[in-house]
């Protein structure tokens, strides 16, 4: 494909990660896209670190925030979309750094009504303390490197970095939901669009991109694998709070045996202050103008 791809960032309260993924962002040999920051109400030290990467990343940077009321990046994501430039979205998680081919191999496999699913690579708790700590580029770093790590555990496995044309095998599993993640997750503005982005229903952690995915399946967009070519590096972090996850997967379950194609409460909805309550994903937020709502805090050059 040619043309600009966004790629947007989640984050929150967490710099140290957030600058490693930015580092690797600022060393991709593809130059044609730019970065939003989604930020679901991080602090006044995240804002001055993106500030800060805005003049050097060598790319447009955005940071888009929301207030933050416990974990809603579905509907953060929703607001990074709508900041967005691009014809051509990728979601990377402000944890998983990617290497210097990302968006190259993302561009590559960009193809009309498919979308694309990355992998990811684990870090142990010891090495991604070390990897902060000393500012390491590990993006940057051999496959000799990565067996020495795993060998001794500190990486769960080693396929995700390695580059292998799997050619009509990457759309063996075309119809199928299970195992994407947002993480690491290609997808047309357009179909985006037509699907209404994410479901900002899903508040607490998990499920909001398996209906994503669900519904772009049955919008009849198609799912292509990135595997052995757009691996990324993710940081360890603590357990995230699982306790909305049964509600999130009765969600899921709903939306899987029904017939929707686009989001309950999407991206056409994102002022809407009386839409959590009428879908029941909880009490409504207070009245008046969403903070920040799609407004970038910081921006690099026009876009």
């Amino acid at each position: 494909m040619d043309g600009l791809i966004s790629v947007i960032t989640t984050t929150f309260d967490r710099e140290d990660a957030l600058d490693a993924v930015l580092r690797g962002l600022s060393g991709q040999s593809d130059r044609d896209f730019e970065v939003v920051i989604a930020d679901d109400g991080s602090g006044p030290t995240t804002a001055a670190l993106v500030a800060d990467w805005t003049r050097r990343l060598g790319v447009p940077l955005r940071h888009v925030r929301q207030e933050h009321r416990g974990f809603r990046a579905a509907e953060m994501r929703n607001r990074a979309i709508r900041a967005s430039c691009g014809a051509y979205c990728i979601f990377l998680d402000g944890d998983c750094i990617p290497r210097s081919d990302f968006i190259a191999a993302h561009r590559r496999l960009a193809e009309p009504s498919w979308f694309v699913a990355g992998n990811r690579i684990l870090l142990s708790r010891r090495l991604t303390e070390t990897v902060l700590r000393d500012r390491m580029a590990v993006e940057r770093l051999g496959l000799g490197t990565f067996v020495r790590w795993r060998l001794r555990g500190d990486v769960n496995r080693l396929m995700p970095i390695a580059h292998i044309p799997l050619g009509a095998v990457r759309k063996a599993r075309a119809a199928s939901w299970i195992g994407c993640r947002s993480c690491n997750l290609a997808i047309w503005r357009s179909d985006l669009d037509r699907v209404d982005g994410f479901d900002s229903a899903y508040t607490g952690w998990g499920k909001e991109d398996s209906d994503l995915v669900v519904r772009l399946l049955r919008a009849g967009v198609r799912r292509k694998d990135g595997r052995f070519a757009t691996g990324v590096l993710h940081l360890w972090h603590p357990p995230a709070d699982r306790s909305a996850l049964p509600r999130n997967e009765t969600r899921l379950g709903e939306v899987v045996a029904g017939a929707d194609v686009r989001a309950a409460w999407g991206l056409s909805r994102l002022d809407d202050v009386r839409a959590p309550a009428e879908i029941g994903a909880g009490p409504a937020p207070a009245a008046g103008p969403w903070p920040a709502a799609g407004v970038p805090a910081s921006a690099g050059s026009s876009r």
